[in-house]
């Protein structure tokens, strides 16, 4: 095994598939659920990440709400997010931790960085719930800082293409795959894999991002191990 310590970055809109019409697939999450215990059965500590879009996306430009307080709600949608996860993933036999950058001890523990690497290395799951906490920062943002506080030897960006292209393959036949590109390059070519803050704190801290298709069957597993598949992004 490559990476033996990891954090799984998930966009909302992989729960629901992508089907506008329903927030969470349950049959995704199942599927899901799966794959990490693959890794986790493997010797792999896990910490995941979730974003809130399927549920509501703050940085929503035409909704009429305040910009601080729309990234509020879409912390919450996190913590729903994550609380979905929680719940499957322990249907599944593993043990795990939700925690949140925003106090709510009804549901979860509040984020402390000691804390989170000690359940990591009791073998159990750990969610990140709450972004970082604070506004104007995606999660995305806050996947990069939270495998950053954990020690994380690489983020791992679960999307549903098989890594970089210098365009949307599914609306571009000639679209080109990179196999490896620099955090520089990326950020100079503009290509949407993560937003610029994540970029530099992976960049500054020397954490390396693979880009990869988390609906195909394996895949998270064969990452951990080492297999070329998906996109390496490093300096």
């Amino acid at each position: 095994m490559k990476y033996k310590r990891i954090l799984l970055k998930l966009s909302g809109e992989a729960l629901n598939g992508g089907d506008k019409s329903q927030v969470i697939n349950s049959a995704i999450l199942v599927q899901f659920a799966k794959e990490i215990k693959k890794v986790v059965d493997a010797g792999c500590e896990v910490a995941i990440v979730i974003g809130g879009g399927n549920i509501y996306r703050g940085a929503s430009a035409d909704s009429g709400i305040d910009r601080s307080q729309g990234d509020y709600m879409g912390m919450l949608a996190t913590v729903i997010n994550g609380m979905a996860v929680q719940s499957i993933l322990e249907n599944n036999g593993l043990q795990t931790r939700l925690l949140s950058a925003i106090k709510m001890e009804q549901i979860a523990e509040p984020f402390i960085r000691r804390r989170a690497i000690r359940h990591l290395e009791k073998g159990r799951v750990v969610i990140f719930g709450a972004g970082t906490g604070n506004p104007y920062f995606s999660t995305d943002s806050g996947g990069a800082l939270r495998a950053n506080e954990i020690e994380a030897e690489v983020l791992l960006k679960g999307t549903n293409v098989d890594g970089v292209y210098d365009k949307d393959p599914r609306k571009n036949d000639d679209a080109v795959k990179y196999t490896e590109i620099t955090f520089e390059d990326a950020i100079n070519k503009g290509l949407k894999v993560m937003d610029r803050t994540a970029f530099t704190l992976c960049q500054e801290n020397e954490l390396p991002i693979i880009v990869f298709d988390m609906n195909g069957e394996g895949n998270l597993l064969r990452v951990v191990n080492g297999e070329p598949i998906g996109t390496l992004v490093k300096d």
